[in-house]
This record gives C-alpha cells, structure tokens and sequence, in this order.
C-alpha cells in the first residue's frame, strides 16, 4: 500500500520570455498515461472537495490559478499541501485519501488522472478506506 512519502511534488517545466510564462506537460514529466483531464472552479471558499481515495487511478492536481490546499491521508499520517504555483503539481499514488480546501478566489483546479472515470474504483467512505488498510 502506498504511503504519505509516496506523494510528492513534480516540478512541470516552463519557458518565459517577455510575453509571459509557457508550462509544458509532457509524458516524461507526469508518472502515468493520462486518460482523464478535469478541472474545478468558482469553489467557494468554505466548500471542500476530494474526500475519497480510488483503487486505480493515479493523480497529479495543479492549481492553474489561485491556491487550495489539499491534505493528504494514508491512514497513519496526514499532511496538509499548500498549492499556489501552476508550474508544480501534486503527485498522488492509489490508496491515498484527499480532501482539498481553503480555495481562494479565482482559484482553478486542474486533476490529471490516470484512468477513465469509474464510480467503482473510488472510495468514498473514510472508514471504508481504513478497513481496506487493515486488509
């Protein structure tokens, strides 16, 4: 089963000159195929996402805009991730809970996911989750 140490930042690579900033994702910089782009916006600031894990997919989340911060569980430890840079996103294994929170305003949410969606292989209930640790 994956960790808490498993999860880690990527650093996406980037060009600037005087126009501005180009971020480039490319195969070589994400750990997975990605099957599935979606994004999150106009999240109000009390309001919280994520709160599940999945079976399958693996995840990479950007904050394209703005901040959140996204706290990470593998049922031994949390860590809370602050993510504000759009030249860096959060790798995360299978088996790693998720919650994402705190948005600021304007923020935007972009998740690569390894997989097509499938209600399924989400786990959605927390003590769920903690009983598949325990096998």
């Amino acid at each position: 089963m994956n960790s808490i140490n498993d999860v880690k930042i990527i650093d996406i690579p980037k060009v600037h000159d005087e126009r501005g900033f180009l971020a480039v994702v490319e195969k070589n910089v994400i750990p997975f195929g990605i099957e599935r782009v979606y994004y999150l916006y106009d999240v109000p600031t009390e309001s919280s996402r994520g709160g599940h894990a999945h079976k399958e997919q693996q995840s990479v989340i950007i904050a394209l805009s703005g901040s959140f911060e996204v706290i990470i569980d593998d049922g031994k430890m949390k860590k809370r991730i602050m993510l504000n840079k759009p030249n860096q996103g959060l790798f995360i294994p299978i088996g790693i809970w998720r919650e994402i929170e705190n948005f600021s305003s304007g923020a935007v949410c972009l998740v690569l996911a390894s997989t097509e969606y499938d209600e399924a292989e989400y786990i959605r209930d927390y003590s769920e989750f903690k009983a598949q640790l325990l096998g």
